[in-house]
């Protein structure tokens, strides 16, 4: 599974106010619906998200907080 995207997850799950089963439910409910998870297995697209987010984790320090600011942006 894309474990960055499941990390921004729990972080915005912590943010809610949700903890425990709740939090776990948000996080891999998010996964499931994006299809990066089908049930508890990571599939195809999944392992795409992880493959380009460490590609984009070589970039300069400039460039990686330009795509942290349009995450942010995006997820509220």
């Amino acid at each position: 599974m894309p474990k960055f995207l499941e990390n921004v997850l729990q972080k915005a799950a912590a943010a809610k106010g949700l903890k425990g089963d709740a939090a776990d439910k948000y996080t891999f409910g998010a996964l499931n619906n994006m299809n990066a998870m089908q049930g508890n297995k990571e599939t195809a697209k999944g392992k795409a998200m992880q493959k380009k987010h460490e590609a984009k984790a070589k970039l300069s320090a400039a460039q990686a907080a330009k795509i942290r600011r349009k995450a942010d942006a995006i997820l509220g």
